[in-house]
């Protein structure tokens, strides 16, 4: 199948038009210092939300308040599965959701993909190319 071009989220976001979302990987111990979180501070990311909304931006925790280590898939799940309630709540937002999880907390694309699999239906949630293919979509 062919991947939704409307919704695969840019490789490289610099802006955000009003009611876009930037969706990031964060840690429970509120610290947003690389990566994609660090970029999340220009467009509302705070210290004190590690989950959830704010400003136009959505936390998602891969990692513990020990950042040298990761959460387990399990526990990225509940979280994911909050942010899925969330976009289903807010349709008149779009969430552009980076590959959380794989870069600073080392998981694959072929690990956290499966855990968007319920976003294939919502047109307000873009996922990573990456994501997709896991998905088995092509680009």
């Amino acid at each position: 199948m062919k991947a939704p071009q409307h919704r695969i989220t840019p490789g490289v976001i610099t802006s955000l038009k009003p009611h876009e979302v930037f969706c990031f990987g964060s840690n429970e111990g509120e610290r947003h210092s690389r990566g994609a979180a660090l970029l999340a501070k220009r467009w509302g990311a705070r210290r004190s939300v590690p989950n959830g909304r704010s400003g136009q931006t959505y936390a998602i925790p891969t990692k513990p308040v020990d950042v040298r280590v990761r959460l387990c898939l399990r526990d990225i799940s509940k979280y994911v599965q909050e942010f899925i309630e969330h976009a289903k709540q807010n349709p008149q937002d779009s969430f552009l959701m980076t590959a959380i999880g794989c870069g600073l907390a080392g998981y694959a694309p072929a690990d956290i993909a499966p855990l968007f699999r319920s976003c294939i239906p919502l047109d307000n949630v873009s996922l990573p190319l990456s994501f997709w293919r896991a998905l088995s979509y092509d680009g």
